[in-house]
Order: C-alpha cells, then sequence, then structure tokens
C-alpha cells in the first residue's frame, strides 16, 4: 500500500486501481516485474532464409509479409548481420593506390595557412574569456603564417617552409628551395603538381619552373580547371591520384583517372589535358599536374 503523504502520480494510482478491481487484495501483493510474454528468440532456419531473401534485395517488409515474422524481428536479424543498409549488400572496391616508381619525378606543392597566438590557450589556462574576440578584427588578430610544403610523391619526402604569406614571390622562392634540397639529396625534380592557387598560377612561378628546367625543354601552357584538393601537409598518401598521358603508364597505377587532370606549370615539359581520365577510386578532385 501507499504510505500517507508520500507523492504518487495519478498514473500509479489508474495502475493499481485497476489491480485491485480485477484481482482483490491480492492484486496489490509485491510480484515480480518479469513480463509475462518474453520475445522468442528466432529459429536459426528462419534467420538464414531472412538473410537469403535480403540478398534478393528484398525491403525488410517484404520479408516480414513473406515469413509472417514482425519487422522488428528483421530489423534486429539484419542488423546483426550487418545487412541493414543496401550499400551494405555489395562491399566496396578497394582503394587502388599508386606512387611514382623514382623519386623527383612528381613533387606535390601546397599551403597550409596556420593563425598564430599571442597568449596561452584555454586549454592550459581554463580562461575563455574574450577568446572569440581574438580574431575578431582589425588591429585585433594576431596574424597568420602560411607553411609552404612539398612531398616528393615516391619516396614521400618532405620537405616544408615557414612565410609570411602565400604569394607568388614566396612560392617562387619556396619552389627553388624546394628543388635545391632535393637535389641535395641526389634528387633531380622532373615535374610539379599544385592547386590552382593564385601563386601557382602567376607568371613568376611559370617562369621559375622553365629555370629550374636544367637540361630539359620549355613546359607546355597552362590550363587550369578548378579544384579543391586537400592540403598536402594535411593528406600523407595520395589515393589513385593523377597519371599523365604523355609518360610511361606505371605499372602500380590505375588506367584511368575520373579526376580530369590538366598538366600545367611542370618542370618537365608536359602539357595535355585528359577529360578521360577515370579512376573511380579516386580521393582526389581534379588537380593541376
Amino acid at each position: 500500500m501507499v504510505e500517507s503523504g508520500s507523492c504518487t502520480c495519478p498514473r500509479t494510482v489508474r495502475k493499481w486501481l485497476k489491480r485491485y478491481r480485477e484481482e482483490g487484495p491480492s492484486g496489490l501483493l509485491d510480484r515480480s516485474s518479469r513480463p509475462h510474454r518474453l520475445r522468442q528468440p528466432l529459429a536459426a532456419a528462419i534467420v538464414e532464409r531472412v538473410v537469403e531473401l535480403r540478398h534478393r534485395r528484398w525491403t525488410g517488409k517484404q520479408i516480414a509479409a513473406e515469413l509472417a515474422i514482425s519487422p522488428a524481428s528483421v530489423s534486429r536479424v539484419l542488423k546483426r548481420r550487418g545487412l541493414s543498409r543496401w550499400r551494405d549488400l555489395q562491399p566496396a572496391p578497394p582503394v587502388r593506390r599508386y606512387q611514382r616508381a623514382n623519386p623527383g619525378e612528381l613533387i606535390h606543392l601546397d599551403i597550409k595557412k596556420l593563425g598564430r597566438f599571442d597568449r596561452i590557450g584555454h586549454r592550459i589556462t581554463g580562461d575563455r574569456t574574450r577568446q572569440s574576440n581574438q580574431r575578431g578584427g582589425r588591429n585585433k588578430s594576431p596574424g597568420w603564417e602560411c607553411v609552404h610544403v612539398c612531398i616528393d610523391d615516391a619516396s614521400r619526402i618532405a620537405f616544408s617552409q615557414i612565410y609570411p604569406d602565400e604569394k607568388a614571390p614566396s612560392a617562387v622562392t619556396f619552389l627553388n628551395a624546394a628543388v635545391a634540397y632535393y637535389a641535395s639529396l641526389g634528387v633531380t625534380v622532373a615535374r610539379v603538381m599544385t592547386d590552382n592557387g593564385s601563386c601557382y598560377k602567376a607568371f613568376a612561378f611559370r617562369d621559375a619552373c622553365r629555370i629550374s628546367a636544367s637540361g630539359t625543354s620549355e613546359p607546355g601552357p597552362t590550363h587550369p580547371k578548378p579544384t579543391a584538393r586537400p592540403s598536402a601537409s594535411s593528406r600523407p598518401r595520395c589515393a589513385s591520384g593523377p597519371t599523365l598521358r604523355p609518360t610511361q603508364p606505371q605499372t602500380t597505377a590505375p588506367p584511368n583517372c575520373h579526376t580530369g587532370c590538366t598538366d600545367t606549370t611542370g618542370i618537365d615539359p608536359t602539357a595535355a589535358y585528359n577529360p578521360n581520365h577515370p579512376s573511380a577510386a579516386s580521393a582526389l578532385p581534379r588537380t593541376t599536374c
């Protein structure tokens, strides 16, 4: 019985009244809260039948109607077997990766913009006061630093320098420094791949590529295409990247690539736009090579 003075919701009162009316005083005695009916697990044969129909592209409701079981039971079986989504019925093809055979055949250039800070962060001090105003206007931001990054496609050897901006003079200076760095390792750079940043499309950067081309003919014209290639510093490997038509095909490279490569200011003289360069597994969008 409910003690006097205790708070009881109307819902509980209705439940106890119902028990009293149906069962009398015995209905008010303590008893187990175990439900009267328990869910019976499906037989192994039914479970296998559910999986078989699912592989035939049947929906959960169709399977439930065919086997005379509840849709919830079908859903539990499909979730347990990892077949709840359509894409789970056919595994995704493995990502095809490739890299250049020899160091220096292709280097990737990109820029990572990092913000300066002039005080200790809130993760150390625990003080979030005015943290939103630290970069909120003129003369308040401590500024930015641009990390120019270069990665060799074959050896994955990286070279980086910090510059105050991402303009053409900084890009040219970094290109010359990168070429000199790889030359100190005994590697001759043959081609450069960049995105369509304004500093890389500048004439000064093109001329720097021509000057760096020792013993090779002049590179071809530039054909820029829109690009959203991830930063080279945050993307350590190139998944199914572009392969160029004028070069010899790599044995480990995919035959085609959807990215639609464009040969631009490379140190090696190649300039050809290949729109039929499909590589469905490529994680990179269109780039300039």
